[in-house]
């Protein structure tokens, strides 16, 4: 059994993992932008969709939380590098939801939302990818499961699991969420996200440079 110092580490790490996926996949965000892609679709559709977005982006995501590790070694890139450049790439995103644009970060440009409204499908592209398992998220689980000890990795993917389990509940209801919120609900949300986001980037590329350096001496 866990002692009361470890069983609250890890209770520690996984709010801190669920935090930082909230953040960066923003659910209500996504459920705003699903339910702008899905307008017209039959509801049967529309939850299908959901559904099927939801499991090839947590599988995505899954992937590259007990691979990311592995890839970077062999493609000889040290952690504290990949530290800095996640750190830079999450700051960036959090400047893209701070000012509520679409710069191809975090979700869709504007031509491929277009692209994406042509066809019957999107559940794979835009919503599993760039908008759920975009560029933020995979750079941060592996952030994360490089941070957490064998049993805290865990403790995110148990995160990861409620985020996505939220992800799904809110793009079911997505249409009740854009009733509910609309797209300036949604901003005002994604920017107080954001600047969460602006410091959680900060701290992983304050992080780089320490463990860097470090690892001269």
């Amino acid at each position: 059994m866990l002692s009361a110092v470890a069983a609250a580490a890890m209770l520690t790490h996984i709010l801190y993992s669920f935090v930082t996926l909230f953040v960066i996949i923003d659910p209500v965000g996504s459920a705003v932008i699903f339910a702008g892609l899905t307008r017209g679709m039959p509801d049967h559709m529309r939850r299908q969709a959901g559904l099927r977005g939801v499991l090839v982006a947590s599988a995505l995501i899954l992937g590259f939380a007990l691979g990311g590790a592995w890839l970077l070694a062999a493609l000889g890139i040290t952690l504290p590098a990949f530290r800095i450049a996640g750190g830079i790439l999450l700051f960036l995103l959090a400047t893209e939801m701070v000012f509520a644009r679409q710069s191809g970060i975090r979700g869709p440009t504007a031509l491929e939302e277009q692209e994406a409204e042509e066809r019957n499908d999107v559940s794979i592209f835009p919503l599993a990818f760039p908008l759920l398992a975009g560029p933020g998220a995979l750079t941060s689980i592996v952030l994360l499961m490089e941070r957490a000890a064998p049993l805290a990795a865990l403790g995110v993917v148990i995160a990861l699991a409620a985020v996505m389990a939220i992800t799904l509940a809110l793009l079911l209801a997505a249409p009740r969420v854009m009733q509910l919120v609309g797209v300036t609900g949604a901003n005002v949300v994604s920017r107080v996200l954001g600047v969460v986001l602006a410091a959680l980037a900060a701290q992983f590329v304050l992080d780089g440079i320490v463990e860097g350096w470090a690892s001269r001496g």
